[in-house]
């Protein structure tokens, strides 16, 4: 404890032990309070206002800001009754009985039977196998991230992976053991939240940890771990409290509870499968319980478990997929994992324990490090076992290697058939009389009409009492694609299903939609474009299996293995509505990304030719591009012959190698526009070789990519090769006068506009660069610039906080000439808004001191 220096102010202690106090006290605020209200230093008023904060640790916080507005003597009084608490409190760890012990050595034995092996995506099908490292990776992460999903979340997985592993600074590799472990040796970590893509290992992960600590390896700083799955939790459907949760499957603990209770600051509660909670969306609840036999809502008990109100010092750590994370209240968790997944060398190694036999395990991994789009999804260790299962039995069915993601999920449809049936598709198709293809087509769409009814309702398990499932009991076949575990209560047994993999379902949901007349959903419905974009990309993977299915050739596929049929007329169709759609949006510039992967999961070059587009304008800005991205774009662009009217690649984080990737189709841009990309030195020669190459490009867009004078002097010197540049737009860069002057000759032939507004340009600098009317480093009151602010509001209000955070040092370092311009006064009044609202919904609290500094700037 660091006590008051003599020198220090009690406010200036309280100000610097606030991050640690909180920590602290919020196991026992209700008591402090009680002392501040008696020495007269609160009013019941105020202690009302503390009592109405959501939680323990937002009461300490809300006793603190009183404090401080009371003055020093009320801190001095606080910092006192804080002493005298700790005195009375003493030494916390009494030794425990010999009966508590006792339990506590059960209890780890118990968890260890039921956790010791392996049941799903290991080497072979249901077998079990021990625990190995390599099967979990974990990335701490500092902050909290996923709050922003555009995407489908397996889709962003191989560059989000990529991504963070670049940011070593910021995060850093650890064990399981040390998820509780403090950084800092000071803030003890208390909420742990561990999230990672559907199949990546969360489950697996908790099972390990149980199984470690069942064998007194790691988590040794706990007596008991509580073991809680939302599966199970779903079927609860009345008032409970969490004594009645913790006993439910834990009848051993019942003599020692009350003692393991009263001892939380030693429990380690563990709640997994957040994303399957039925409730998941209405979580943020209002009423708590704050005692472990009071009864509530499962949703409350669990609100209450989150927030400190229950059991405040015990430690929980709880998993999600990425798509619910937004349901739950961050504001208390301390601690943010990410699992990443496989390594290459961890794929390389999964394939040997699949295939058992060194040399096929070798020669089935080099198809796969040939293929990208399979090497990017083989992280994924449940998706690995399904490229395993391909590989496996798919030699015989086609000579090529996959191209698409609907490629891979037809060759594991048939291939799982073959290995169900014990015999090749076809031979079935000759045996007219048994009726067995006609059995497997009907299963297959009973499956596909779950999938899909499951994905319109955000569903990824299904219980017996659900008619879809129903309808497919007693066929073997079905535990081939789903998987089967039991969820138990002492009311009820139920058996939950699931596919094997997220992506399983919207495969088999995509397939029903294409052979059957269900209609589309009503969001794409609505849009009339394939691959339209969808709420946190919901349905994009949906989208471009649907779209890979109709087409001719994995439409012919289907009906001659598995006697599945598209209608013609449905095919042609489909057909016709991706050239229409890629007609419009190529020429009024809409983003497109989500209809080029539609177009490229058809592979169908007559497709792009039958575009013929008056003008190519191709906008894929503002979501980080996978390499599976631009092999959409590059299999579009290659297709179609001329310039391009524009690309838009803002905010794509394209990089070096990207640049280099694509350099055919940048040299047939007429515009070009690669603004917020942190481009370096590297990236800018890929765009000088350009600029002194081609004959297309007239207008250029580097705003917002941290270059310097370095950089703006090679671009200079490219673009007096050619001559052809009109207008390069580089606003909020770190470009001084002297960048500038190397335009001198430049302007205003062929540079015609030249906007490095937010740039290094305090100093009034030589009067050769004001002369030049071409050149533009403060704003104007015209209609141009009206226009233009209205991008830049719009361009923040789309930024996340970090992303915020870095522009607006620039955007806020405003001189008063520029507060003349009405529309200026406009923008800046709009930008202290959106920073504002920023604030108040912000609950990391570094990113609000960020926030504040620039609102305090607005507001002079």
């Amino acid at each position: 404890m660091v006590e008051t220096d003599v020198c220090n102010s009690c406010l200036t202690t309280l100000r610097i032990l606030r991050v640690s106090l909180v920590d602290e006290l919020e196991g026992h605020i209700s008591s402090l309070l009680d002392v501040l209200v008696s020495r007269e230093v609160f009013t019941r008023d105020d202690r009302e206002v503390v009592l109405c904060q959501p939680g323990p640790r937002a009461r300490v916080r809300k006793v603190l800001d009183i404090v401080e507005c009371k003055g020093e003597e009320a801190a001095r009084v606080f910092l006192s009754a804080r002493s005298h608490q700790h005195s009375k409190e003493g030494d916390t760890d009494r030794p425990q009985s010999i009966e508590y012990n006792k339990v506590k050595q059960k209890h780890k034995d118990i968890l260890r039977r039921r956790s010791e092996g392996m049941l799903f995506y290991n080497t072979r099908h249901g077998e079990k196998i021990l625990f190995s490292e390599h099967y979990v990776n974990l990335l701490l992460v500092d902050g909290h991230q996923g709050l922003e999903n555009k995407r489908h979340e397996v889709l962003t997985f191989g560059q989000k992976r990529l991504s963070l592993q670049q940011k070593s600074a910021v995060h850093r590799n650890i064990t399981p053991a040390e998820l509780f472990s403090s950084a800092n040796g000071v803030r003890p970590v208390k909420k742990v939240l561990v999230t990672g893509v559907a199949g990546i290992g969360k489950t697996i992960l908790v099972q390990k940890m149980l199984f470690e600590y069942g064998r007194n390896k790691d988590h040794l700083a706990f007596d008991f771990i509580i073991h809680m799955t939302f599966r199970d939790l779903n079927l609860i459907d009345k008032p409970t409290n969490f004594r009645e949760l913790v006993l439910r499957k834990n009848r051993h603990l019942a003599k020692e509870l009350d003692n393991i209770l009263a001892n939380d600051s030693k429990l380690l509660i563990i709640l997994d499968g957040f994303d399957e909670f039925r409730h998941y969306r209405s979580c943020d609840v209002d009423i708590f319980v704050t005692e472990p036999d009071e009864d509530a809502e499962v949703k409350e008990v669990f609100g209450s478990l989150m927030l400190g109100e229950l059991l405040p010092n015990a430690s929980v750590m709880l998993t999600s997929r990425p798509a619910a994370v937004n349901h739950i209240p961050v504001g208390c968790i301390d601690r943010f994992v990410l699992i990443t997944g496989f390594s290459l060398t961890e794929v390389q190694d999964f394939f040997l324990r699949y295939f058992q036999d060194g040399v096929v395990a070798e020669r089935m991994f080099s198809v796969v490090t040939a293929n990208e789009l399979m090497l990017t999804l083989c992280y994924i260790p449940a998706f690995c076992y399904i490229v395993c299962c391909i590989l496996k039995e798919s030699k015989d069915l086609t000579g090529e290697s996959p191209k698409t993601m609907t490629d891979i999920y037809v060759q594991y449809l048939v291939a799982l058939l073959r290995s169900h049936t014990q015999a090749r598709a076809e031979a079935f198709l000759q045996d007219q009389k048994t009726g067995t293809v006609q059995q497997l087509s009907d299963i297959v769409l009973k499956l596909g009409r779950l999938a899909f009814h499951k994905l319109m309702e955000h569903q990824t398990l299904f219980y017996t009492s659900d008619r879809d499932v129903a309808a497919l009991e007693g066929n073997s076949l079905v535990s081939t694609f789903l998987d089967k575990t039991v969820a138990q209560e002492p009311s009820c047994t139920e058996e939950v299903f699931s596919f094997a993999h997220l992506t399983v379902q919207e495969f088999f949901a995509a397939l029903y939609c294409a052979v059957t007349d269900q209609t589309l959903p009503d969001a794409l419905q609505s849009s009339g474009l394939p691959g339209e974009a969808t709420n946190n990309g919901h349905l994009d993977l949906f989208n471009r299996f649907l779209s890979g299915i109709l087409s001719e050739r994995n439409a012919t596929f289907l009906s001659r293995q598995v006697g599945l049929c598209c209608s013609k007329e449905k095919v042609e169709t489909y057909r016709e509505k991706i050239i229409t759609a890629l007609k419009m949006l190529c020429e009024n510039g809409a983003h497109m990304l989500n209809c080029l992967h539609c177009l490229f999961e058809q592979q169908d070059p007559s497709l792009a030719v039958a575009v013929q587009s008056r003008t190519l304008r191709v906008n894929v800005s503002d979501e980080t591009l996978t390499q599976m991205d631009y092999n959409a774009i590059k299999y579009f662009l290659n297709l179609t012959k001329g310039k391009i009217s524009e690309l838009d690649l803002t905010g794509t984080g394209v990089s070096c190698d990207a640049l280099r990737d694509i350099q055919p189709l940048l040299l047939r841009c007429e515009n070009l526009w690669l603004g917020e990309n942190s481009l370096n030195m590297e990236s800018i020669q890929v765009i000088a070789d350009v600029l002194q190459v081609s004959e297309s490009i007239t207008h250029l867009g580097l705003g917002w990519t941290n270059i310097g004078d370095d950089e703006i002097l090679i671009l200079s010197n490219a673009i007096r090769v050619k001559k052809n540049l009109q207008e390069l737009w580089m606003e909020g860069n770190r470009v001084s006068h002297r960048g500038l002057l190397s335009f001198s000759d430049l302007t205003p032939d062929p540079l015609k506009r030249v906007v490095a507004i937010w740039n290094d340009l305090e100093d009034a600098g030589p009067e050769e660069v004001h002369a030049q009317e071409s050149i533009t480093v403060d704003f104007t009151d015209d209609d141009m610039w009206e226009a233009w602010g209205q991008w830049v509001f719009r361009r923040c209000e789309v930024s996340s906080n970090e992303k915020l955070a870095t522009v607006l040092p620039k955007v806020c370092n405003i001189s008063a000439p520029c507060l003349e311009a009405q529309w200026a006064k406009t923008f800046y009044s709009q930008l202290a808004q959106l920073i504002k609202s920023r604030i108040e919904a912000c609950t990391e609290d570094d990113m609000c001191k960020k926030l504040r500094k620039f609102n305090s700037i607005l507001n002079l």
